[in-house]
């Protein structure tokens, strides 16, 4: 028997190279490893992204995926990195500038296939529930570190951070808890309130790490846009008032006991306030600074921008103060990414930009859970890119392309089955 099983190991596994399906599910564990890594891990990201499209090419169906890449979805971010690559050629940046330009966008090319992939796999949810698990053992982790600095792995890391940094965190925890507001309504309405209460609490526990560990600015202006946007697709109008009313009283709880809100609060005006003074380097004199010298930038060059890997030679040249002053500072990232946009690309990349937000925001109409998955990723990334440049950044980029293109090809294959309501998309 032993020799017989030890024959058929060899023709099993190459059964298994030779199954289609096979390789479908080793694409599936690659794109739940990478959302499990996203929280923690650059390197890894990178590795398995790779790993993932590989694991994708031996069974490809050329045919259906020329079909998915005619389409709008596929074609803006397509658009948007081809632009970050032909804008080398005006660029006045030295080459090595130009191309690690480029490389930010690369990551959009991955959508296309995630819509391709994503279509026919029933393990989509699987991608989102192994984003969510990490995140929370992220939480954890973050909370012991604020009682036990010397449990984090970065060094000289801010209070709760366990690796990477705050603004990362603050992405991933928002998204997390307000994601799991319509899972949480549904249950409550099908009176299934132990797993509602379950959510409920891993829901507290993202918000009361932000409020009381590691508080974000970005965070505190988006969440609310994010709530409201829930609210306004999903609830009617009493209970919009009665959860605003809630809400308000939260945060003014919140801000009677959380000495971390009340100080990055007032970070607003203090900061504004030395930047108008000339009093130092603070971040939103920075911003203020960077948005300032971006417009004149694309003023310069509206049509097309000054070219990849243009920015930090032009900040170089319009630094006009000490180093230890906003105004002296010499960036390659104005912190915004329309400006990001605008000035290395001008209004055809403006265009194509917001042409790519568009799209994918109509993709995600309709009710159900993954519909609403989709548009808070899409519209997480647009508010907070007021403030940063998300898309090209690696952590956020990333969630971008994981949502959008699992949730988004989730909801093309039900679309295009006549028995879609039986498919667990909505669920």
């Amino acid at each position: 028997m032993s020799a017989l099983a030890g024959h058929q190991g060899p023709v099993l596994l190459a059964r298994r190279w030779r199954d289609p399906a096979a390789w479908r599910t080793t694409v599936d564990v690659m794109a739940i490893l990478l959302a499990a890594s996203l929280p923690w891990s650059t390197s890894l990201v990178s590795i398995l992204g790779v790993v993932m499209l590989i694991t994708m090419t031996p069974f490809l169906d050329v045919e259906r995926l020329l079909q998915i890449l005619k389409r709008p979805i596929s074609i803006a971010p397509i658009a948007l990195f081809l632009v970050a690559l032909v804008g080398t050629l005006w660029s006045d940046a030295a080459w090595g500038a130009r191309l690690y330009a480029v490389g930010p966008a690369a990551k959009l090319l991955v959508l296309p296939a995630l819509f391709y992939h994503f279509e026919r796999s029933e393990r989509g949810l699987w991608v989102f529930a192994a984003f969510l698990g990490s995140c929370v053992l992220m939480v954890v982790m973050s909370t012991a570190v604020a009682f036990n600095p010397a449990l984090a792995l970065k060094a000289n890391a801010d209070r709760g951070i366990f690796v990477k940094n705050y603004i990362d965190q603050g992405q991933e925890f928002s998204l997390c808890a307000v994601a799991l507001a319509y899972p949480i309504a549904q249950l409550l309405r099908a009176r299934r309130f132990v797993p509602a209460g379950l959510l409920t609490a891993i829901m507290i526990a993202f918000l009361a790490n932000m409020i009381f560990i590691v508080v974000s600015r970005t965070a505190l202006v988006t969440i609310p846009i994010l709530l409201a946007v829930f609210g306004l697709i999903h609830l009617k109008w009493r209970a919009n008032l009665l959860i605003a009313a809630g809400v308000l009283m939260l945060g003014l709880a919140a801000w009677s006991v959380s000495p971390q809100l009340q100080a990055k609060v007032a970070t607003f005006t203090t900061q504004y306030q030395d930047y108008r003074n000339d009093r130092g380097v603070t971040s939103i004199g920075e911003r203020l600074e960077f948005w300032r010298k971006s417009l004149r930038f694309f003023a310069d060059a509206p049509l097309i921008g000054h070219g990849s890997g243009s920015t930090r030679h032009l900040f170089e040249l319009a630094a006009s103060g000490p180093s230890d002053l906003s105004s002296g500072q010499v960036v390659g990232n104005p912190h915004n990414q329309t400006l990001y946009v605008a000035v290395q690309w001008g209004a055809l990349g403006v265009v194509i930009l917001y042409a790519m937000w568009a799209v994918h925001l109509l993709l995600f109409r309709g009710d159900g859970l993954v519909p609403w998955i989709g548009l808070l990723v899409v519209a997480q990334n647009i508010f907070t890119s007021l403030f940063n440049s998300h898309i090209f950044d690696f952590h956020e980029g990333w969630m971008y392309v994981i949502g959008v293109g699992v949730a988004g090809g989730m909801l093309l294959g039900s679309r295009s089955q006549p028995d879609s309501a039986q498919r667990p998309v909505t669920t």
